[in-house]
């Protein structure tokens, strides 16, 4: 990969689903539940997507961790549209990728113990574990913050903030280039999603891996985007730096979900009343000068 191509790449990317309903003349037009995005995603950086329910965002994640099949454009991953690989190929990136999911304990296999859960995915992967199965395990739960004698326990036995904490060491397990967050945290109690976030970016700082973080919590969006995407019916309708979106909103879209937080940074907060005044003041004198 060169130096200024993305780690990953979507350009164009459609995801239509059949119409559920059916008449005389056969079924109604397809459903796009994603419609035409492009994004990037670059090592070290956190691209987060953020929208109402049903605004595609997960079904984007999902696209481009190939657990969906698309309708139409490219997913590129490492310079490699992984859209046209073939089943040896697609076992081989899916190395490369990795998804945490919103709930841990659908996620995760409630009759394997943590160490099973931990080094299944370089099991499947029919790579060698290093230093062997136990020492290997240990390493990963202390390393996210577990304690490392519990290894032999089952998920049902650790709370919700534990078990996606065990959903991370696995994601890290396979050494992973991008990591795939949906809604990570959305499940947790604040005071545990705080401790899981700070989590996500030291880990991050320290291996260097891209995150797509799928989110509609524009407050956790703050504490650990760089950049942000903002996501409506299938599209998205704006990308920029985290400051500039939260500060300075272009799209009326946007606006409206900042405006919906209880409470926003009083910087940012002041950046955006200043810009949206301005807007205004430009659209009126626009419109008396016609």
């Amino acid at each position: 990969m060169s130096a200024h191509e993305p780690l990953c790449r979507v350009t164009g990317l459609v995801k239509e689903f059949p119409s559920p309903r059916r008449s005389l003349f056969g079924r109604g037009p397809a459903f796009r539940a994603v419609d035409d995005v492009s994004l990037q995603v670059d090592s070290g950086e956190t691209l987060a997507i953020v929208g109402e329910s049903g605004s595609g965002k997960s079904t984007t994640a999902r696209l481009v961790a190939r657990l969906m099949e698309p309708t139409a454009g490219t997913i590129e991953f490492d310079g490699v549209d992984v859209t046209k690989l073939k089943s040896r190929q697609l076992h081989a990136f899916r190395g490369g990728v990795q998804v945490i999911f919103q709930d841990p304990f659908s996620s995760l296999n409630p009759r394997l113990t943590v160490e099973q859960l931990i080094t299944g995915p370089l099991i499947y992967q029919k790579r060698k574990i290093p230093g062997g199965a136990r020492a290997f395990t240990r390493q990963l739960m202390e390393r996210v913050g577990l304690n490392p004698d519990h290894s032999d326990r089952r998920p049902a036995q650790f709370s919700g903030g534990q078990a996606q904490r065990i959903g991370i060491a696995r994601a890290l397990a396979v050494s992973p280039r991008l990591v795939i967050c949906d809604e990570a945290v959305s499940a947790l109690d604040v005071s545990v999603q705080a401790q899981v976030i700070n989590l996500l970016r030291d880990l991050q700082s320290e291996e260097g891996f891209g995150y797509l973080f799928i989110a509609h919590d524009l407050a956790v969006v703050r504490q650990i985007a760089t950049r942000v995407a903002v996501m409506t019916q299938g599209r998205v309708v704006e990308t920029g730096d985290r400051d500039e979106v939260f500060g300075n909103p272009k799209h009326q879209y946007t606006r409206t979900l900042l405006r919906a937080l209880p409470r926003i940074n009083p910087e940012w907060d002041a950046r955006r009343r200043a810009a949206e005044q301005a807007r205004t003041e430009t659209e009126q004198n626009g419109a008396g000068a016609r």
